[in-house]
């Protein structure tokens, strides 16, 4: 049974679910152990049955076991779901070594996610980032003589900047931008979503709960083994008083009887029907509340609480959103 509302992903762009299945968190990207294969298994077969058809990840999600993973998923059903990928950073033992975002190397990524996907076209292929090894013209322009060629269908970016979007956006139609967005990260408001939406991008926003911040489970200090405590923002007095926020969020959860998570989710999704929440998932469990938080609705008064509460620059200190 579908359950969830669709958008197009982009001016007249293919037709998507507005909330996107993240799958990373079900492989080792950082050295940390792989969830259970057959309940990641089952919770994309699920997103699937529940009209979840919005099914991100990346070449480098565990050194392609996250393709390895949504290919076995998606046997038999290809045509209900739509495959996001992003390409170009390089990791070893766990340890990330930079880009390599070279035609040659775009063109050999690309063989191998869709031998390991088990497809003959990528939905939405995507530069991870750029660094301005390459030329934007040889990268998009790579992606673009793939489409020509039937590999890919869609060209999308992420975490790139506005004159970068516009640029992409010139070379060959970008359908979607993926960046993060939370309450407690809106510095894209400023210049990246209005030039999206001028140029009828779809956004494709994940980290809404702000690396758990927004959670509402977070306590202070964190445990020394948290991967957070390399960021300012969780460090010291910053995380202390980035909790005392996050005490409005939860206070109105409780009131509207949701989680705080559901109501940082609810947020992203009521900032634009052009912005589609991804959320990531690795169990079953997750889906019911994840699903229900696009149900979610704000009274005007709310909503002028938490855009006041958690203004651009209310939460100290910053993270890897912030470059």
């Amino acid at each position: 049974m579908e359950n969830i509302t669709k958008i197009n992903l982009g001016k007249n762009g293919p037709l998507v679910s507005k909330l996107g299945l993240g799958c990373m968190r079900m492989s080792s990207v950082w050295g940390s152990p792989v969830n259970d294969e057959t309940e990641s298994i089952a919770t994309i077969q699920a997103a699937l049955d529940n009209g979840i058809n919005f099914i991100n990840t990346g070449d480098f999600y565990g050194a392609g076991h996250n393709e390895m993973l949504i290919g076995r998923a998606i046997k038999g059903r290809r045509d209900d779901a739509f495959i996001s990928v992003k390409f170009g950073a390089i990791f070893y033992n766990g340890q990330w070594l930079g880009l390599d975002l070279r035609p040659m190397a775009i063109k050999n990524f690309i063989n191998y996610s869709l031998v390991r996907l088990g497809i003959d076209t990528i939905d939405l292929y995507q530069p991870c980032r750029l660094d301005g090894s390459v030329p934007l013209e040889d990268v998009v322009g790579t992606i673009a003589d793939l489409i020509k060629e039937g590999k890919v269908r869609h060209l999308g970016v992420s975490e790139i900047t506005a004159d970068q979007l516009r640029k992409a956006n010139d070379i060959h139609p970008v359908s979607a931008l993926e960046i993060g967005y939370s309450l407690a990260d809106r510095q894209i408001e400023k210049d990246l979503l209005p030039t999206a939406k001028e140029l009828g991008i779809g956004v494709v926003a994940f980290a809404n709960t702000a690396e758990g911040l927004l959670t509402g489970n977070m306590k202070a200090p964190l445990a020394a083994s948290d991967y957070q405590n390399h960021f300012s923002r969780f460090q010291g007095e910053n995380l202390i008083k980035n909790l005392e926020k996050v005490e409005i969020l939860k206070n109105m959860a409780e009131e509207k009887g949701y989680t705080p998570t559901q109501l940082a989710i609810a947020w992203v999704n009521a900032q634009g029907s052009h912005i589609m929440p991804l959320v990531s998932m690795s169990k079953r469990s997750r889906l019911p509340e994840n699903i229900a938080a696009m149900q979610i609705s704000f009274t005007a008064d709310e909503i002028n609480t938490l855009n006041t509460q958690f203004s651009p620059g209310a939460i100290l200190g910053g993270t890897y959103l912030q470059r």
